[in-house]
């Protein structure tokens, strides 16, 4: 973990509700599945984002509205500095990847996966990429992992753009390993389909590094604190039916 001084270059909205901050810092050593916990101004919690990109001395954050606080994030401006604890939690084993990976993003939980898809690319290995939302107007970062390569699908509930339906509607026939984030029924799902993978889970945080417990879970090892065993945890090791 370390804490470090930000300097906003960008903060924009993508959507109506999911905006993208660009920032400037010491980003060394930030892995694909990680996140930050922002200090926002006049906000005595930090806010947990993860990561959607990261290179060096320049990271990016893809963040949805859901309160004031986050409210009060998308309000700030180029120039204007953030303290944030950086390099937290535990990310994805990009070794597990194999040759045809799959990638599966719900929502907000697209994010940290461009950043994985990034790093992915770079080494060689081209994963497909599923990316569900609810309507069209909420589609975000399409392009983007387009332009990395990926062979790409979206689905939209309301049928409305790409694949009617959820994620798992959009499954391709062959695949060496999943990796998703997303709302709870979406990983639930996804759990349901055949062979391993890594699920990045979201949960309510108060430290976000470990010491108050808060965001613990049960999994077949015991209890494990999502913000620091987990975001990420191995498929086989969550408590969940088939």
């Amino acid at each position: 973990m370390k804490n470090t001084v930000f300097t906003i270059a960008e903060n924009k909205p993508l959507t109506a509700a999911v905006y993208e901050m660009r920032l400037a810092g010491d980003t060394e050593g930030i892995l694909p599945g990680q996140f930050v916990n922002v200090a926002v101004p006049g906000f005595f919690l930090r806010r947990p984002i993860s990561v959607c990109d990261c290179a060096p001395g320049a990271l990016t954050l893809v963040y949805k509205t859901v309160g004031a606080g986050t409210e009060a994030m998308a309000s700030l401006k180029a120039g204007e500095t953030l303290d944030l604890l950086t390099n937290l939690g535990n990310g994805y084993d990009l070794t597990k990847a194999g040759a045809s990976p799959l990638l599966i993003g719900g929502g907000v939980g697209v994010p940290p996966l461009y950043y994985l898809a990034k790093t992915l690319v770079r080494s060689g290995v081209i994963p497909t990429v599923i990316l569900g939302f609810n309507t069209k107007e909420e589609i975000f970062y399409e392009n983007e992992f387009g332009a990395l390569g990926c062979r790409v699908a979206v689905t939209t509930v309301d049928g409305s753009y790409g694949v009617k339906g959820f994620v798992t509607d959009a499954f391709p026939e062959t695949y060496s390993y999943v990796y998703a984030c997303g709302p709870l029924p979406m990983l639930k799902a996804v759990y349901r389909k055949p062979g391993c993978g890594e699920f990045s889970l979201e949960e309510r945080m108060g430290c976000g590094f470990g010491a108050c417990m808060g965001c613990s879970i049960q999994t077949k090892d015991g209890p494990k604190r999502v913000c620091k065993e987990g975001p990420v945890f191995k498929k086989e090791a969550l408590l969940w039916e088939n």
